[in-house]
C-alpha cells in the first residue's frame, strides 16, 4: 500500500523546485549582539490553599522563616500543622530593555507535595538572575488552568497541570541590566544559522544601501556594522538596518531521518549518482493453534492437547527501478513511490544508497 507521506513529499517537492529564491529581512534571520533576555528565578510559599497544600520538612522551615521576617518566634516544640501552603519556584524571562517599575508575568511551579496550587496567592518573592542579584519582586494570586478531585476510595481525577500557575504581571522589576546597544562603534548581528554565502549576501545589501565599507563578515554568523554612538540615532539607524532585505543561500544537500516516527526530510539539492535498487522482502506468518485428542474412556487413557504450527512465507513482488545521473529530489521521491515503499523501507534505501556513494548529501539520522 502507498503510503501518503510519499505522495505529499513528491507534491512538495515539485512546488519547492519551482519557487524562486525568496529574500527575508534582517530582523527575521539575525539578532543583534547584546540585546537578549535574562532568566529569573525565586524560592517562594504560596498560601491560601484550600487543603490541597502539603505538610513536609522544608515547607515548615520555610513557613518557619517567613514568620521570623515578620517578627514571630514558633517555638521548636510547636509544629506547623496545615496543609493550605506549598511551596513553589517562581520564574520567568526578563526581556530587554525592560525598566525598573515595569511589570512582568511569572510562573508558579510546586516544589514538593502538593496537589494543588488553585485558589492559592504567592507571598513576596525574590526574583534574582544568574548574578545573584535581585532583579525583581513578584507576589500574586495564582490563575491555575488545571484542576483534581481525589474520592475516599482513593480514586482521583486530573485535568491539565493544577500544580503550576502564572501570575499576569506578577513582578515588579527592581532592577534593569545594563545593555551594550548604545556603546561602542558599531553593531554586531548574529545569524540564526550559520552560513558563509548568506553572510555575504547581508554584508552586500547592507553596503549597497549605506556605502561600502560599512559591513564586514567576522566569520560564519556575525556581520559587524558602523553605527553611530548617539543612542538616539542608534535607534532610527537600526529600525533601518533591520528591515533590509537579503537573499538566503540554498542549504547543504541533506537527508534528515527521524527513525523513531518515521519521518523523513530530503533536502532540494539532494541529487543521485548513477545507482540501480532493487526493493523487495519476505512476508513470514506463524500461526499457532491446538488439538486437543480425547481418547477412548475405556481405554483408560488421557486427555492431550497438541500444538500446531503453521508457517506461511509470501514473496513480495518489486520492481529494480534505475537512477541516471544528476537524478533530483522529484524523480527520487516519485521513484520510491512507485515501488509503495514504506518509511522504514525508504530509510533503508537511502543508507543502501548512500553506503554506495550514490546520495549526493548528507544523511542524518535523529
Amino acid at each position: 500500500m502507498k503510503i501518503k507521506s510519499i505522495f505529499f513529499l513528491a507534491a512538495v517537492t515539485s512546488m519547492m523546485l519551482s519557487m524562486p529564491i525568496q529574500a527575508q529581512r534582517i530582523k527575521d534571520m539575525a539578532n543583534v549582539q547584546g540585546v537578549r533576555s535574562n532568566q529569573l528565578i525565586g524560592y517562594g510559599l504560596v498560601v491560601g490553599l484550600p487543603g490541597t497544600g502539603e505538610k513536609t520538612r522544608y515547607t515548615e522551615q520555610t513557613f518557619r522563616t517567613m514568620l521570623k521576617n515578620f517578627g514571630i518566634n514558633l517555638p521548636d516544640s510547636v509544629r506547623p500543622n496545615s496543609k493550605n501552603v506549598a511551596v513553589v519556584a517562581v520564574h520567568a524571562e526578563m526581556p530587554a530593555f525592560i525598566k525598573p517599575g515595569q511589570n512582568l508575568d511569572v510562573t508558579v511551579s510546586s516544589l514538593g507535595e502538593a496537589k494543588s496550587l488553585r485558589g492559592g496567592t504567592l507571598l513576596q518573592t525574590f526574583m534574582k538572575g544568574v548574578d545573584g542579584n535581585v532583579y525583581a519582586i513578584a507576589q500574586g494570586s495564582l490563575v491555575v488552568s488545571g484542576f483534581s478531585a481525589e474520592g475516599l476510595d482513593g480514586s482521583r481525577v486530573i485535568q491539565n497541570t493544577p500544580t503550576v500557575g502564572r501570575i499576569p504581571n506578577g513582578a515588579i522589576i527592581e532592577r534593569s541590566v545594563p545593555s551594550p546597544f548604545a556603546s561602542g562603534d558599531h553593531l554586531t548581528f548574529n545569524l540564526h544559522r550559520a552560513d558563509f554565502s548568506t553572510a555575504k549576501n547581508m554584508v552586500d545589501a547592507i553596503n549597497d544601501l549605506l556605502g561600502p565599507g560599512m559591513a564586514k563578515a567576522i566569520d560564519a554568523s556575525s556581520i559587524q556594522v558602523s553605527a553611530p554612538r548617539d543612542a538616539s540615532q542608534r535607534v532610527s539607524y537600526l529600525a533601518t538596518l533591520e528591515n533590509i532585505e537579503v537573499t538566503i543561500a540554498d542549504e547543504s544537500a541533506k537527508v534528515i531521518v527521524n527513525s523513531r516516527t518515521g519521518t523523513i526530510v530530503v533536502g532540494q539539492n539532494v541529487q543521485l549518482l548513477p545507482a540501480a535498487v532493487t526493493h523487495g522482502g519476505l512476508t513470514v506468518t506463524i500461526a499457532e493453534s491446538t488439538q486437543v485428542t480425547q481418547p477412548n474412556a475405556l481405554a483408560g487413557g488421557e486427555t492431550a492437547v497438541t500444538a500446531n504450527s503453521t508457517i506461511d512465507v509470501a514473496e513480495q513482488d518489486r520492481r529494480m527501478f534505475m537512477f541516471s545521473p544528476g537524478t533530483t529530489l522529484d524523480e527520487l521521491v516519485r521513484a520510491v513511490n512507485l515501488v509503495g515503499a514504506a518509511p522504514s523501507d525508504v530509510l533503508a534505501i537511502l543508507e543502501a544508497l548512500k553506503m554506495a556513494g550514490a546520495l549526493h548529501g548528507e544523511l542524518i539520522i535523529i
